[in-house]
């Protein structure tokens, strides 16, 4: 509890040289940011616009996504509270999604209500409503987001035909608003692994070491994944580097969330060459 309370004392700049080179194994260049890690850090540190609390809450974000692509791309909630012991189970659906609007993974996924340990996803869920998510990775939009709890509509109640039974997520990674590439995760619960594409739907020969690509792997890329780019696009406009996750159900598109610094810009990437490709793409506003 003190080293925690001692690292929160540590300026953002000092700290993040600190995490930069403990997990990358590298010195931190603010003044010369090359790579895409580097241009991640820099925009945490010097880009601190007030909208984006409101682009990374996962409830609050739904109207500003609605307001410009359209409230038929936004997936429903079902209700929204500052406390576990609010939720009226009796009133929500057999199936349904419950996640923190503040943070990253606190997610719960419930495919039947009679079933749902709900002692488990009180622990879960109350831990993760004390947790700030901007202290590990000093991702500052997170800092001042409100906690709460949604609850979503369980999209893959309209997924029957998905393949291996996972809800296809397709990430944009946009520069100054134009989609570069994109990438498809799969596998999530064997062995997680993700391929990248081109914005011409072209396999690149590169991914992440967290969850490495396989290039044998024949991913169908959606019909409308054209649409989806053009979705990634308005929402992504004015701002240096944005990853817009969207997913595909039957042919239906869905809003997921904006993501400012993907893998809180300490993703290897192999080849490490990949890294300078994707940092030149990123212009600083400077």
């Amino acid at each position: 509890m003190l080293i925690e309370t001692m690292k929160k004392c540590i300026p953002d700049s000092i700290y993040l040289r600190l995490l930069f080179y403990r997990r990358l194994g590298k010195r931190l260049s603010l003044k010369n940011p090359k790579t895409f890690n580097e241009k991640l850090q820099w925009l945490k540190l010097y880009d601190r616009r007030p909208e984006y609390t409101v682009m990374v809450d996962k409830y609050a974000v739904k109207d500003y996504a609605a307001n410009i692509i359209g409230e038929q791309y936004i997936i429903p909630t079902l209700g929204v509270w500052e406390h576990f012991d609010e939720i009226n189970f009796d009133e929500l659906p057999n199936r349904f999604v419950l996640k923190c609007t503040h943070d990253s993974g606190g997610v719960i996924i419930c495919k039947d209500k009679d079933m749902l340990d709900k002692a488990a996803a009180k622990h879960k869920m109350e831990s993760n409503l004390e947790y700030n998510y901007y202290w590990p990775g000093r991702e500052w939009p997170y800092k001042n987001v409100k906690p709460r709890i949604i609850a979503e509509r369980y999209l893959p109640d309209n997924a029957a035909k998905q393949r291996d039974g996972e809800v296809r997520d397709y990430k944009f990674f946009c520069f100054n608003g134009k989609v570069n590439c994109f990438k498809i995760d799969f596998d999530r619960f064997t062995e997680h692994k993700a391929n990248y594409y081109s914005r011409d739907k072209e396999l690149l020969k590169f991914g992440e070491r967290v969850c490495p690509p396989d290039f044998s792997k024949n991913l169908e890329i959606p019909s409308n994944i054209d649409a989806m780019i053009q979705l990634a696009e308005k929402l992504s406009k004015k701002y240096p580097f944005m990853r817009v996750d969207l997913y595909d159900v039957e042919g239906k598109i869905y809003f997921g969330e904006l993501t400012f610094y993907p893998a809180s810009g300490f993703g290897s990437f192999i080849p490490e060459e990949w890294d300078f490709k994707l940092g030149e793409l990123l212009k600083l506003p400077i």
